[in-house]
Parts: structure tokens; C-alpha cells; sequence
């Protein structure tokens, strides 16, 4: 027997959700096949079989938290497909023998008892026909047999005729009780409506159980509200110069390198430009002391269908337009697949986050913890600006650090975002800044 367990699944990562089984029992696995797959927080990981044999138990089924180590399977390796279905239909004589008596044992059990007979009738006093067992009844909660409506045989009342009895004549003094006095309003009982409401909202609801990114994407926001003092400053950029430039360049670009000149290589130019004049920016918070990080990974956040995924570009001051390009184009695609690894996930120093992709004007991003900046980028809108002294239409984007204000104060918040707004006006600076 093999056990199929939980891999370590990367660091600080200690459980997973089982998204769903690519095998089932008795189907036969070979060393490599995929028979499970995993989700954590950071990314997706599929299991593969690590001896030949049939998967004869799945211990943990989809939708199931499991933690590193956990066994979710077993794999017998002294069984083949074949020879399973084999002791399935063909199954001993003697184990035959057995469940047909387990069979007849369980028939016989659950064969209900036959309905006691009553005790024949007698006659009351009064020439009322009544069982023994009823008039028993209706002597110890003083029932008058006369008031009692007979549905037995030959007109006899039956136990069940006074049992019903008692129930009705309780239920009319409970309402009298009930009922409010003339002297008394009747007041609303909104109470009284609540169970119609829940089930007509409930009709028009649908519930679904949070998938483990989600889970870890909520706890982590939440952790960022309540651990870091977080406040937002806002800037506008001219994009007219880089605009212009990806206009002259993009297609000498593109046939040189094989990617297209976006927009993300001079944003992620731009700041590591203002981080280098800035690096409490580039920093984050350890119990007493701030560790000031002298190397650059910028992570690149990305709305994948499961949640928000935030890839890192490693070293990014060492690498060209053409590298960030490439690089951001591989991440996106990658987190599309849901292949992205947990490498290409962790750390960070600092993160750029795009709404305009999505049509935002305006926002707040949130910050990635332990991380003590967030740049927002938002969509550019043609509007008058004044340059000097004219009114002219310029391509403009809002943009917005958000910040952790233990350590960045808003003087430097302010000056960052300006230094970003000077070297994206002026896109040569980056060859030099950046």
C-alpha cells in the first residue's frame, strides 16, 4: 500500500483545498500520473502518484481543507484495474453466503411489528360504546366521552378519537388565551412574516463556499486595514510624451524584441526611480526596526478568474524595456493558465496595481503586506489641462500611492508621486533615473 499525502507545497504554506480528484477508486495509476489537484493561496498544484498500482481509497474528498502531510488517498500496489473488477463481480462462495444470511437478517429487522390489536369494546354507564384504552385516556384528562365524535367500529370511540379530542380542545383555549381583549390593540407582529420572507429570498439566493485564494485575498486585506495606518495621496500625469514615444517606437520595438512597448516598462521605470530617491518606500516593518530593502522586485498585480494574484519581477532595475515587457506578458499569461509557481509569488518590495485596465478613473488601492507602498495606475482620459498659459487636450491619468504612514510620511508620499509624474512627462529621464 502507498499512501498519496500533501506535498509541502512552498514557504509558510501549510494548507490547500482539494479542488477535485482525476481519478477515481479502482481506476489504475501509473508513477506520475495526476490524481489529485490542490489550491492554495498562492497558486494550484496537482498530484501526481508516486507507484503503479489501482487507487483502491480517497480519504479526503473535493472542497476538503487539508494540510502538508495529510494522507488524501491510498494506492494499492499489488492490484491492477483488471483483476479489481475481476474480485468485485466474482466474489467467494463463503463471503457470498454471508451477505445473502447479513441480507435476510436485515430484512427480517427491519420488518415493522404488527399493529396491536385493541382491547374490544365496552359500554359506559350511559350506553356509550368506548375501548378500555380510550376511556382510560379520557378518565385521567377528564373528558366528557359525550363530547367525543366516535370513528370506530359499530360507533365505538377509540383511543385515537380521544387523543384528537384532547389536541382540539388544547388548541382552542391556547387561542382564546391568545386573543387580545377589547380594551387592547392588536399589535404587529412582524415575526409572524419572517418565515415566508427567508424562503422567498432564499429561492432567489445561491450560496458558494469561498475558494481558498479568496479566503487567503479576504484575510489578507483585512490583516492590511488592521496592521498598517494606511492613507492615499493622488497626483495627475501628462501622458502625451510616452504616448508619443510608443506611437514612433512600437513597431521598431516590437520587431526587435517580439514583444509590444506598453505602458507597464515605464511605470515600473518610473518607480524604481522614486524608490531609489525614496527607499523607506522600498521597505517594511520587522517588531521595532525598518529593514530598508537596496534591490527591487516589483510585484505586478493581476485579476485572475480565481482572485488577485500579485507575480514578481526579480530585479527589476537590472532589466530593459523589453525584459519588464516580456516578463509582464509571461506572468499574465501564466496567472490566465493558473501555472503561475509559488517563486513567481513570493516577496516583493513593492507593487503596482492597474485599474484602468478596467475602465477605474479613481481608487485606493489597498496595501500588500509586508510591504509599506502601492502604486495605482487608472485609465487615460482626454482633458483640457493648461500649458503654458493655453488650454490644450492632453491624454492625463490620476494616480495613487497608498502608503503605510508608521514609517512614510506624507511629505515623502507626496514627493514620490511627483517624481514618478517627472519622469513619465519626460520619458528620457528613465534611461538615467531608472
Amino acid at each position: 500500500m502507498a499512501n498519496i499525502v500533501v506535498p509541502e507545497l512552498g514557504d509558510s504554506v501549510i494548507e490547500a483545498t482539494i479542488i477535485r480528484w482525476t481519478k477515481n477508486e479502482g481506476d489504475a495509476v501509473k508513477i506520475g500520473d495526476t490524481v489529485v489537484e490542490l489550491e492554495t493561496e498562492k497558486a494550484n498544484f496537482e498530484v501526481a502518484a508516486e507507484k503503479n498500482g489501482v487507487l483502491t481509497q480517497i480519504q479526503k474528498k473535493a472542497s476538503e481543507d487539508v494540510e502538508v502531510g495529510d494522507v488524501l488517498g491510498v494506492i494499492d500496489e499489488s492490484k491492477t484495474a483488471a483483476s479489481e473488477s475481476v474480485q468485485t463481480e466474482q466474489k467467494p462462495p463463503e463471503e457470498k453466503k454471508e451477505q445473502e444470511q447479513e441480507s435476510k437478517q436485515e430484512q427480517t429487522e427491519a420488518k415493522p411489528p404488527e399493529k396491536q390489536r385493541e382491547p374490544d369494546e365496552e359500554d359506559t354507564e350511559e350506553g356509550i360504546k368506548v375501548t378500555p384504552v380510550a376511556k382510560n385516556i379520557a378518565n385521567q384528562n377528564n373528558v366528557d366521552l359525550k363530547a367525543v365524535t366516535p370513528t370506530g367500529p359499530n360507533n365505538r370511540i377509540t383511543k385515537e378519537d380521544v387523543e384528537n379530542y384532547i389536541k382540539s380542545r388544547s388548541a382552542a383555549e391556547d387561542k382564546k388565551t391568545k386573543e387580545p381583549s377589547e380594551k387592547e390593540e392588536e399589535k404587529f407582529d412582524p415575526s409572524e412574516f419572517l418565515p415566508s420572507l427567508s424562503q422567498y429570498y432564499s429561492e432567489r439566493e445561491r450560496r458558494e463556499k469561498m475558494s481558498r485564494r479568496r479566503r487567503t485575498i479576504a484575510r489578507r486585506m483585512l490583516e492590511a486595514q488592521q496592521t498598517a495606518a494606511i492613507l492615499t495621496t493622488f497626483n495627475e500625469v501628462d501622458m502625451s510624451s510616452v504616448m508619443e514615444l510608443r506611437k514612433r517606437r512600437k513597431d521598431a520595438f516590437k520587431e526587435k524584441h517580439g514583444v509590444s512597448l506598453g505602458l507597464s516598462s515605464f511605470f515600473v521605470k518610473a518607480t524604481i526611480g522614486a524608490l531609489k530617491a525614496f527607499p523607506q518606500i522600498n521597505a517594511e516593518i520587522q517588531e521595532d526596526e525598518i529593514v530598508f530593502k537596496n534591490y527591487y522586485d516589483i510585484g505586478i498585480a493581476i485579476g485572475a478568474p480565481e482572485g488577485l494574484v500579485v507575480p514578481v519581477i526579480r530585479e527589476a532595475d537590472r532589466k530593459s524595456f523589453a525584459g519588464i515587457e516580456q516578463e509582464v506578458r509571461d506572468l499574465a499569461k501564466k496567472s490566465d493558465e493558473g501555472s503561475l509557481t509559488m517563486d513567481e509569488l513570493m516577496g516583493g518590495t513593492f507593487t503596482i496595481t492597474n485599474g484602468g485596465v478596467f475602465g477605474s478613473m479613481l481608487s485606493t488601492p489597498i496595501l500588500n503586506p509586508p510591504q509599506v507602498g502601492i502604486l495605482g495606475l487608472h485609465k487615460i482620459e482626454e482633458r483640457p489641462v493648461v500649458v503654458d498659459g493655453d488650454i490644450v487636450i492632453s491624454p492625463m491619468m490620476y494616480v495613487a500611492l497608498s502608503y503605510d504612514h508608521r514609517i512614510v510620511d506624507g511629505r515623502e508620499a507626496v514627493q514620490f508621486l511627483v517624481k514618478i509624474k517627472e519622469l513619465i512627462e519626460d520619458p528620457e529621464n528613465l534611461l538615467i533615473e531608472g
